[in-house]
């Protein structure tokens, strides 16, 4: 929580920040959307606009936030595979990076060939494993073998003949590729979210402007690292911010590399570390003996909160009135129906 001596200086100094926003390249690629989107809106929040660059990957742009020479955009949270846990893990570790504003992209994938390949056999979609995730019935009924790439951009830019790239619709004209289907994605309402990273002092100054300029409302991203372990020692965390009255609306673990029975849990919580209740809780937190570093803050979105309906549930499992897999896909009458899932099977009681 606090500032080791000397480890602030020039390296996070606002005045060597550049002014770039760095993002996964190519051009194309869902991270240049984001990084569009999040220069247009934090322009002028540090004193000077923000130019979108291309990286080679993420590591590098990691590499320049922490040193203070520009911001940066990395996918975050996709609403089909969840958390982009690299660079969750890679936040966690950086001592200088913090994220600042939280963008969105609607994920949509079109399947692009190269124009004038018709003489060649198709075999393989390449696309950024995420993408890959996300276009699994594509790939099955075309018969396609998996190969993944550095960015679903870079796939389309870098597309060899015999291969299908995916990727967003602006790789088609940006890089001249035939569109050989469009929404080849699994999921309608598919979404990234990417976060902008700044360095942590250029960071504090930017909330103090959003505060001072009327935002009142903001979500936060911390990761505690309870330092003994046992029985009831993550009840007691949760304990702590329920008694709090905070609103937690995600919360998952991650392993402490190599060992074995330790983990990170990372909550996000809609409150900001300044704000009296939820600084109360990491007081007494730290104080208790856990660690504790606020990975990101930004403006608070606005979620839509509906219920889970029976189709959206996963095979099998037991629910209120023992919920049937037939009545899940709307097949009460069908004889062909799998049969009435029971408790003691699901449950194994």
């Amino acid at each position: 929580m606090t500032r080791d001596a000397g480890e602030h200086d020039s390296a996070s100094s606002p005045a060597s920040f550049s002014g770039t926003l760095l993002y996964l390249g190519p051009q194309g690629s869902f991270t240049h959307q984001a990084a569009e989107g999040a220069a247009s809106s934090l322009s002028g929040a540090f004193g000077r606009d923000l130019r979108p660059t291309a990286a080679d990957d993420v590591p590098r742009i990691m590499e320049a936030v922490e040193f203070g020479r520009s911001c940066g955009v990395i996918a975050w949270e996709n609403n089909v595979e969840g958390y982009v846990v690299p660079n969750l893990d890679a936040l966690i570790d950086a001592r200088n990076v913090v994220g600042i504003a939280r963008v969105g992209v609607d994920v949509v994938f079109d399947a692009f060939v190269l124009d004038g390949g018709e003489d060649v056999p198709l075999r393989q979609a390449v696309a950024h494993p995420h993408g890959l995730a996300q276009c699994r019935g594509f790939i099955a009924r075309t018969g396609l073998t998996a190969v993944p790439a550095t960015s679903n951009a870079a796939a389309c830019r870098d597309l060899k003949p015999g291969q299908v790239a995916l990727g967003p619709a602006i790789c088609g004209p940006l890089y001249s590729r035939r569109t050989l289907e469009t929404g080849v994605q699994d999921f309608a309402g598919a979404r990234t979210d990417f976060l902008v990273l700044a360095p942590r002092d250029d960071a504090r100054a930017l909330f103090a402007r959003q505060r001072s300029s009327g935002v009142l409302d903001f979500e936060s991203v911390v990761v505690f690292i309870p330092l003994s372990t046992g029985p009831g020692v993550l009840a007691d965390l949760l304990d702590v911010l329920r008694d709090a009255g905070l609103n937690m609306t995600s919360f998952i673990s991650r392993p402490i590399k190599g060992h074995d029975g330790t983990y990170s849990f990372i909550a996000t919580v809609d409150a900001a570390p300044w704000q009296p209740a939820f600084r109360g809780v990491l007081e007494r937190l730290v104080a208790h003996g856990d660690w504790i570093k606020t990975l990101a803050v930004y403006p608070r979105r606005e979620r839509p909160n509906p219920p889970v309906d029976a189709w959206m549930l996963p095979t099998g499992g037991v629910g209120p009135g023992g919920l049937s897999e037939a009545k899940r896909h709307g097949r009460e009458n069908d004889a062909q129906a799998p049969p009435r899932f029971s408790s003691d099977r699901e449950l194994l009681w």
